[in-house]
C-alpha cells in the first residue's frame, strides 16, 4: 500500500520525481524508534495542524513547555501535557542536551501556550485537540541543532492534555532550518488578547515580510500534517491585506503538502517572532503554481488572522540562516 495519496502522486508525477519518492517514502513509519523518543523529550516547543471540527478551518498551532512535556507513551503514541507541570531546575546550558538556558528561575512553570489549559486565551485548536479522532499532524523542530521530525495521525483528549496515535512517523533533513543557538524559558511572560481581523494590518504584513520562518498546516481526507518552511528574510510575500506568497524551494521529493493542497486547498500558517513570543496564525486556502521553467511557489488567500502577543514562554537567540537558502 502506498504511503502517498493521489494528490501527492499528481505533484511527483508533474515533477518527475515518482522513483525518487518511492525511494524517500520507505522512510515513513508508524513506530515511534528510541531516537525519536529521546528527541522529542528534548523539545520545548511542539506545532500542530489540524481543522477545528466546528468552522473547518485549518489551523497551525504552537505547544510549548519544559523539556518532557512531549514524550513517546507506547510504540506509536505521542503524549503532550498541557497542564500546570512542577517545578524545574533549569539545565546548566542552552544547548540540546540540556533543556532550557540557566537565566530561567527555578518556579513552577506552566505548561501554558497557545492551547491554554485554562491559562491562555483559547486557540483555534483547542476543541480539535479535545474531539476524539481528529487527524493531526505535528511537528517538532529544535533549531538548536537543525532537527526535525514529523509525527501524523489521530488525536485522542487525555487528563493531562491530549495523545496522538501514529500513522507516520519520519525525519526530516536540516534543509532551510535557521540556526538558534540557545533557547531560555520566560515564565513571567503574559500573553496579551488575541486579536482576530479577516486582513493582514499593516503591522501583521510587516511581521509576514520580515519572517525567515513559518509552519504550514495542511489537511487530505482521513489525514493531516504540519510541515516548516524557511529562507532568508523576504521569502514570504504580501502581495495583498488578504494574499501572500513564497517559493517553494527543492525538498525530499515526497510533496506531502503540495499533495495536500491539490487533495484540499484548506491551509493554516503559524508564524513566531523568537524573541517576544508574538504568534500570528493565519487561516485560508493556498495552491501551488508551477512554471515552465520548473520553477514552483504557493498563493495563500487569508480567511482569518489571529495575532497574539507574547503568546509563547520561549526566546530564542538571533538566527544563523541557513546555507541552503537560496537568494530572494
Amino acid at each position: 500500500m502506498s504511503v502517498y495519496h493521489a494528490g501527492s502522486r499528481a505533484v511527483q508525477d508533474l515533477v518527475g520525481v515518482r522513483e525518487r519518492a518511492d525511494h524517500v517514502g520507505r522512510s515513513l513509519g508508524q513506530g515511534i524508534k528510541p531516537v525519536a523518543a529521546a528527541f522529542l523529550e528534548l523539545q520545548p516547543l511542539l506545532v500542530v495542524g489540524a481543522a477545528d471540527p466546528g468552522t473547518g478551518r485549518v489551523w497551525a498551532s504552537a505547544v510549548t513547555g519544559r523539556p518532557g512535556f512531549v514524550r513517546a507513551t507506547g510504540p506509536r503514541r505521542m503524549s503532550v501535557t498541557t497542564t500546570p507541570a512542577p517545578p524545574a531546575t533549569p539545565a546548566p546550558d542552552g544547548g540540546p542536551g540540556g533543556g532550557l538556558a540557566p537565566a530561567d528561575p527555578p518556579r513552577t512553570a506552566p505548561v501554558t501556550p497557545v492551547l491554554g489549559g485554562g491559562l491562555a486565551s483559547a486557540d483555534p485548536l483547542t476543541t480539535a485537540l479535545a474531539t476524539p479522532g481528529t487527524p493531526v499532524g505535528t511537528l517538532a523542530l529544535d533549531p538548536r541543532t537543525r532537527r526535525r521530525m514529523r509525527l501524523n495521525g489521530h488525536a485522542e483528549p487525555t487528563a493531562g492534555g491530549f495523545a496522538v496515535d501514529a500513522d507516520q512517523v519520519f525525519a526530516n533533513c536540516p534543509k532551510y532550518i535557521q540556526r538558534r543557538e540557545t533557547c531560555a524559558w520566560v515564565p513571567d511572560r503574559v500573553p496579551g488578547p488575541p486579536r482576530t481581523t479577516g486582513r493582514l494590518d499593516d503591522e501583521q504584513a510587516a511581521f509576514v515580510a520580515s519572517a525567515d520562518t513559518f509552519f504550514l498546516a495542511t489537511v487530505h481526507p482521513g489525514g493531516a500534517d504540519a510541515s516548516h518552511r524557511g529562507g532568508d528574510p523576504g521569502f514570504v510575500r504580501v502581495l495583498s491585506p488578504r494574499e501572500l506568497t513564497w517559493p517553494d524551494y527543492p525538498g525530499n521529493a515526497m510533496f506531502l503538502t503540495l499533495g495536500n493542497l491539490r487533495a484540499d486547498p484548506r491551509a493554516g500558517l503559524l508564524l513566531l517572532d523568537w524573541t517576544t513570543g508574538t504568534t500570528l496564525q493565519l487561516t485560508g486556502t493556498a495552491h501551488a503554481e508551477f512554471t515552465a521553467d520548473g520553477g514552483r511557489s504557493v498563493r495563500f488567500t487569508v480567511t482569518e488572522a489571529v495575532h497574539t502577543p507574547a503568546a509563547l514562554p520561549l526566546r530564542w537567540s538571533a538566527p544563523e540562516y541557513s546555507p541552503a537558502n537560496p537568494d530572494n
